[in-house]
């Protein structure tokens, strides 16, 4: 059976990311800080809750022995928004987003990557966003770390291949789930953004979860430090908000 864990998996993305892993066969741990709702989507898909803080090693390495095996893939989902101009963040919370959303990345994929060198291989996800490739107001810190994200995710590609593990990410856009949810709930916000993505509608977490599974699986054996936007085009759509004229 192979073998998944997923970092933030008690809600939102991370959760549909776990359910589909186990609908597709993984045996998945399912990580989060938040140890009863991780129980609870452990036991709907039986899988194993593990509780660790993505901030601290010495948690996430427990939390990898609990598991009992080295993971055939990582999921790094853990995430946490701060909104605000910049000149309003306090150094407190600049700190804390960079923490989560990019040093955890590190932290929990090196000690992945680690056991992965051992095992002979492994495929590693990083969640970020399409505010790490352009990024948008009110949200300087989370851009920030989403970027480094993807240029910390090239590296480990570049590094880690030698050992036969796969390195990408995935860009989110526009997703109606998770941390974005609330934004939605809006409904002249939800048309604006809907408007303006080609495809017409929001994404979903099913969209981000189908394209985390193609990674995970061998159908994607030959693709490593890669960025994948799952944004319905918007990313790509600046002129199409524009005037020809």
């Amino acid at each position: 059976m192979p073998t998944m864990i997923v970092t933030g998996a008690a809600s939102g993305l991370g959760k549909c990311i776990a359910e589909h892993a186990a609908r597709a066969g993984y045996k998945v741990g399912v990580l989060d800080l938040r140890l009863e709702q991780a129980q609870l989507v452990a036991e709907s898909i039986g899988g194993m809750a593990l509780q660790a803080d993505v901030t601290d090693l010495p948690s996430v390495e427990r939390a990898f022995d609990d598991f009992g095996e080295t993971p055939d893939v990582l999921v790094n989902n853990a995430g946490i928004l701060r909104t605000g101009p910049l000149l309003d963040h306090s150094p407190e919370d600049f700190r804390r987003v960079l923490d989560v959303n990019l040093t955890s990345v590190f932290l929990v994929a090196q000690i992945a990557a680690r056991r992965m060198k051992n095992a002979g291989g492994g495929c590693i996800i990083n969640m970020s966003s399409i505010n790490g490739i352009n990024p948008s107001t009110q949200c300087g810190a989370y851009a920030t770390a989403k970027a480094g994200v993807i240029a910390l995710s090239k590296q480990m590609s570049m590094e880690w291949g030698v050992y036969n593990i796969r390195v990408n990410t995935i860009a989110p856009g526009f997703i109606d789930a998770g941390m974005q949810a609330p934004f939605f709930e809006n409904p002249d916000v939800r048309d604006l953004r809907s408007s303006a993505v080609p495809l017409k509608r929001l994404g979903s977490a099913d969209d981000v979860a189908d394209c985390a599974l193609f990674l995970a699986s061998d159908k994607a054996k030959y693709i490593s430090g890669e960025n994948i936007t799952v944004d319905g085009g918007v990313i790509n759509s600046v002129l199409m908000q524009l005037p020809r004229s």
